[in-house]
C-alpha cells in the first residue's frame, strides 16, 4: 500500500467521523428528549433546546451554572448514589415542581443517566435523557384509584363484555348477591332474574342501551341464596376507539329496605290491614278513576254498599278479637260472590263497598245482592260461639243515581239506611224518594235547630185521671212544634232528628222546666200532690252529663219535690246497663224521683229491672187496650199485667182509653190510672189548667 492510499482512508475515516459528529450535534439539538451533559461537580457542560423550553429558560442560561444553583430543591444524594454505583446505564422517575411555573403543578420525569467514562476509567462526563411522563402517570394514578373505587366501593359494580358475559365483579356486589367471581364470571347477568318484570322491561332496558349506551332504574332480582333484593341499577356502555361497544359497567345500590318500606307506606294508606281488602281511600280513588272511564266509554257502574248488621253485638258479646275474624270472613265472602275481577273494600267498621263495571242488567244486580245477603247471614265460627249477623245492602248506579263521586256515595248510602229502616237483612235501590225523604229530613233539622231561640215549641199536657175517684191527679207533658210554615208537628215527625242531632239536650231541659213550672203553679192551688210525667231520651242519659244535677236544681230553685215530676223511660233504656245510663237513674230513684215504665210489654226488658231500678209505675201499651172489647186475649194480658204489677207494690197506667168500656174494663180488673181521649186530647198549657179547674170544682 502507498502512501497516498492511505492519506486517502484518513481523509475518508475523518469524514465519517464528521458526518457522524454533525449528526449527533443535529439529533442533539433537536430531540424531542431533553438532553443534558454535566461534569462530575453537576455543572452543566451543555443542554439542548427541549430542556431549555421544558425549564423556561434559553440554552445560555445554562453556561456556567451548577445544576444545584438552579435548581436547589433537587436531591444531590440521588445522584451521589449514581456516581458511586459507577452503573453505565441507570432509568429512574422523579417528580419536580417548578416554581416559576406554579400552574403546572407536579411533573413527573423518566430519567435515563449515562456515565461517560475518560481514558483512566473515571467519570468526565454525566449525559441525562429526560421525557415527560406526567400524563402517563397521572393516568396511572386514575387508573390505581378507580382500581382503589371499584374494590372498596359500597355500590356493587360488574363488568360485560359484547357478549353480555360477566368479566369482573367487585367485593360489595359479592357481599350484596353472595355471588362470589367463580360463580358467576363467566356467565349471563340473567341468572339474578327474579321473574318480576315482564319480558317488556327487559326489552326497553336493552333499546335504550343500544340507542343511548347507558340505562337506569329499578328492578327484583334475586340473591345466591334465593331472596329477593331490589336494585337501583346503572348501566353504562364503553367503546372502542372504532366507537364499538367492548363492555359494559353496571353498578347497583340496594334499596330492598326502601322498597319495603315504601310497600309498606303504600299498604298502610291503601289496604286494609285486617281484610287485605282496600281501604276507603283507595276505593273513591278507584271509583273515580271507573266513573272517569265511564264518562269516556258511555258505560254505566253499579255501587253496592254492604252494611254488617247486628256486628256491635257481636263485639259487644265476644270482644273485638272475635269481631275481626267474623270481619275478615265476612270479606271473604264478599269477594268470592263477586269474583276477582270486581273491587271489594272495606270502608271502615263493618262497611264493604263492591263496585260493578259495565253491568246493564238491574235483574243481574239484585241477583247478586241477594247472593250477598244470603252468604253473609250464614253463621261464623268464632271459636268461643257461632255468630250471627245479616246485612242490609244499598244500590245505586253510575250516572243516572250520581254523576259526582260525593252524589252516588251519598245516594247509596241512603239506599241502604233504608234498607235498615226497612227491617235489615235486604237490599234497597236509590230512588228520588229517598233522596227527598233525606232533603225533608235535613231541612227539618236545620229548622230544629232555630226552633228553641224561635220560641216555636210548646208543652202539651195529657191528663192521667186515677180511677177509683175519677180526679185528675197526674199529666203527661208532650211537646209540640209550631213549625212557621208545615203547622203544628208532633214529636213522632221530629224527635228523632232531635236526638240524631244531638239537640234533644237542649230540648229536654226545656221541656223539662215547662213541665216543673206547671207542676208549680199546681202547688199554689193546694194540689201539692199533683204529679206530670216527662219524657226522658235515651240520649240525654247517655250524652248528657248534667242530666241530674241540672234537674234537681230546678227542682230547688221552684222549691218543688222529687216526687213532682214522673221521669218517664222506654223498656229499651233498661237493656243499656252503661255506667251513663245506670249511674243517672239511679241517682234519680235516690233522690227520691218516681220512675215510669212506658209501652210496657212491647220490648224484652226483665222484670228484674223493675225492682233494680225502683220503678213505681209501668204504663200499659195502647196496642193491648185497644182491643180489650173484643180480644180476650188482649184482656188476659191486661189483667196479668196489673196483677203482676200490683204484687211487686207497682202502680199501672192504661194508655190509649177511648172508650167507657174500656174504662169499666180496667177499673173492673183494679188499674190504678188511665189515660186517653175518653178524657182528653193533649192540650195546650191554658186548656189543660181549665180543665184541671174544672175537675177541681166537680170535686
Amino acid at each position: 500500500m502507498d502512501g497516498t492510499d492511505g492519506r486517502d482512508d484518513i481523509v475518508v475515516a475523518e469524514a465519517e467521523v464528521a458526518g457522524q459528529l454533525r449528526l449527533a450535534e443535529t439529533f442533539f439539538n433537536h430531540s424531542v428528549s431533553c438532553l443534558v451533559i454535566l461534569d462530575p461537580d453537576y455543572n452543566f457542560v451543555r443542554v439542548n433546546a427541549a430542556y431549555a423550553r421544558a425549564c423556561h429558560r434559553t440554552v445560555d442560561e445554562f453556561a456556567g451554572k451548577n445544576h444545584f444553583e438552579l435548581f436547589p430543591s433537587d436531591t444531590k444524594l440521588i445522584f451521589d448514589d449514581v456516581l458511586r454505583t459507577r452503573k453505565p446505564f441507570v432509568t429512574f422517575t422523579r417528580s419536580f415542581e417548578f416554581a416559576d411555573q406554579p400552574e403546572r403543578g407536579i411533573t413527573y420525569w423518566d430519567w435515563t443517566l449515562v456515565p461517560v467514562l475518560g481514558a483512566a476509567g473515571e467519570i468526565e462526563y454525566l449525559v441525562f435523557s429526560l421525557v415527560e411522563v406526567t400524563e402517563r402517570k397521572r393516568a396511572e394514578e386514575a387508573l390505581r384509584i378507580a382500581a382503589l373505587v371499584y374494590q372498596h366501593s359500597s355500590e356493587a359494580m360488574m363488568v360485560t363484555n359484547v357478549g353480555n358475559d360477566v368479566i369482573a365483579i367487585n367485593p360489595a356486589f359479592t357481599k350484596l348477591t353472595g355471588y362470589n367471581p367463580a360463580d358467576i364470571i363467566g356467565k349471563n347477568p340473567q341468572v339474578l332474574k327474579s321473574g318480576k318484570q315482564a319480558p317488556e322491561f327487559y326489552e326497553e332496558m336493552w333499546q335504550s342501551l343500544n340507542e343511548t349506551g347507558h340505562w337506569h332504574g329499578e328492578l327484583w332480582d334475586v340473591s345466591k341464596n334465593g331472596d329477593a333484593i331490589a336494585f337501583r341499577l346503572t348501566i353504562n356502555s364503553v367503546y372502542d376507539e372504532g366507537g364499538a361497544v367492548v363492555q359494559r359497567v353496571a353498578q347497583f345500590s340496594d334499596v330492598t329496605e326502601q322498597k319495603l318500606a315504601d310497600k309498606l307506606i303504600w299498604e298502610q294508606a291503601n289496604i286494609d290491614m285486617l281484610t287485605r281488602l282496600p281501604n276507603r281511600h283507595m276505593f273513591l280513588n278507584r271509583l273515580q278513576e271507573k266513573m272517569d272511564a265511564a264518562t269516556r266509554g258511555g258505560d254505566m257502574l253499579v255501587l253496592l254498599l254492604v252494611d254488617l248488621d247486628q256486628f256491635k253485638e257481636i263485639n259487644d258479646a265476644w270482644g273485638h278479637s272475635k269481631g275481626d275474624i267474623l270481619l275478615v270472613e265476612a270479606a271473604r265472602r264478599i269477594s268470592a260472590c263477586v269474583g276477582p275481577a270486581v273491587t271489594v273494600a272495606r270502608l271502615g267498621g263493618d262497611e264493604f263497598g263492591v263496585l260493578l263495571c259495565g253491568t246493564q242488567k238491574t235483574a243481574t244486580v239484585d241477583q247478586l245482592a241477594g247472593e250477598l245477603i244470603a252468604a253473609l247471614v250464614a253463621p261464623y265460627d268464632l271459636g268461643v260461639a257461632q255468630g250471627f249477623v245479616s246485612a242490609s245492602i244499598g244500590i245505586a248506579q253510575f250516572p243516572a243515581e250520581g254523576k259526582t263521586r260525593e252524589e252516588l256515595l251519598s245516594h247509596v248510602d241512603q239506599a241502604m239506611n233504608a234498607a235498615k229502616a226497612g227491617g235489615r237483612n235486604r237490599y234497597r235501590h236509590f230512588t228520588s224518594s229517598l233522596q227527598a225523604a233525606v232533603q225533608s229530613r235535613l231541612s227539618m233539622t236545620n229548622d230544629l235547630r232555630l226552633a228553641l231561640v224561635g220560641n216555636q215549641f210548646d208543652v202539651y199536657y195529657q191528663p192521667i185521671i186515677t180511677l177509683a175517684s175519677g180526679r185528675i191527679d197526674k199529666a203527661e207533658a208532650l211537646i209540640r212544634w209550631r213549625h212557621p210554615t208545615r203547622g203544628l208537628v208532633g214529636p213522632d215527625e221530629f224527635i228523632a232528628l232531635a236526638e240524631a242531632s244531638g239537640l234533644i239536650l237542649e230540648i229536654g231541659q226545656w221541656v223539662f222546666r215547662q213541665a216543673a213550672e206547671q207542676v208549680a203553679r199546681q202547688h199554689t192551688l193546694e194540689r201539692n200532690s199533683f204529679q206530670i210525667s216527662v219524657n226522658v231520651s235515651p240520649m240525654q242519659f247517655r250524652n248528657d252529663a248534667r242530666l241530674t244535677d241540672a234537674w234537681l236544681s230546678t227542682l230547688a230553685d221552684l222549691n218543688l219535690p222529687m216526687q213532682s215530676i214522673v221521669i218517664e223511660i222506654t223498656e229499651g233504656l233498661l237493656l243499656d246497663l252503661s255506667p251513663e245510663v245506670t249511674d243517672k237513674l239511679l241517682a234519680f230513684c235516690n233522690a227520691g224521683a218516681q220512675v215510669a215504665l212506658d209501652d210496657f210489654g212491647t220490648g224484652y226488658s226483665s222484670l228484674a229491672y223493675l225492682k233494680k231500678f225502683d220503678i213505681d209505675y209501668i204504663k200499659i201499651d195502647r196496642a193491648f187496650v185497644y182491643q180489650l172489647e173484643t180480644d180476650p186475649n188482649d184482656r188476659a194480658l191486661c189483667e196479668a199485667i196489673i196483677v203482676m204489677a200490683h204484687k211487686l207494690g207497682l202502680k199501672v197506667i192504661a194508655e190509649g182509653v177511648e172508650t167507657a168500656a174500656q174504662r169499666d174494663f180496667l177499673k173492673s180488673a183494679n188499674c190504678d190510672f188511665a189515660q186517653g181521649y175518653l178524657y182528653s186530647r193533649p192540650v195546650a198549657a191554658p186548656q189543660f189548667e181549665l180543665l184541671l179547674r174544672e175537675d177541681h170544682a166537680r170535686s
